[in-house]
């Protein structure tokens, strides 16, 4: 993990994550078997309304790095929710993958000469996201600091 971490510095573990939470939204609009944006159905919507919770995360993230802060309780709340959106991104990756799989399946069909390439691109931007925000929590441990919060009080001023 180490090498890993010194492969990606934090600054682009942000980049890299940002870039692939912009493009994963644009594609999940998009149907790979017919080679079109929906954008009338509901459930295309729901990848882009969870990546503004991811989005609020990195620039917390960023912020206290760049700040020197200590974590606080809205980001602990902010990353144990991107827990539960992690979850989400595995159902996603396991959906695409599975329709990448069933191609077989649609030999008789017309499949459109850009699945194979959107699909797997689709693919290794999922595999790619959800590496980085492993990345990005290992790096919220080590560079903003653990969730402690029994001696909250210690690094309050009184005075001011």
């Amino acid at each position: 993990m180490k090498s890993v971490l010194q492969l990606f510095p934090w600054k682009w573990v942000l980049r890299l994550s940002i870039m692939a939470l912009l493009v994963l939204s644009v594609f999940s609009f998009y149907g790979l078997y017919t080679d079109k944006f929906y954008f009338f159905k509901p459930d295309n919507y729901i990848f882009p309304l969870l990546s503004i919770v991811h989005f609020t995360f990195l620039y917390v993230l960023w912020f206290k790095i760049k700040e020197n802060e200590l974590s606080d309780p809205p980001m602990r709340t902010l990353e144990y929710s991107l827990y539960i959106i992690f979850l989400v991104y595995l159902y996603k990756f396991f959906e695409t993958t599975q329709i990448l799989i069933s191609y077989d399946e649609f030999e008789n069909h017309v499949i459109p000469n850009s699945f194979f390439p959107i699909a797997i691109l689709i693919v290794t931007l999922q595999l790619l996201l959800m590496a980085l925000t492993l990345m990005a929590f290992k790096y919220r441990k080590d560079l903003v600091g653990q969730y402690v919060f029994d001696d909250m009080n210690q690094h309050v001023d009184s005075w001011k």
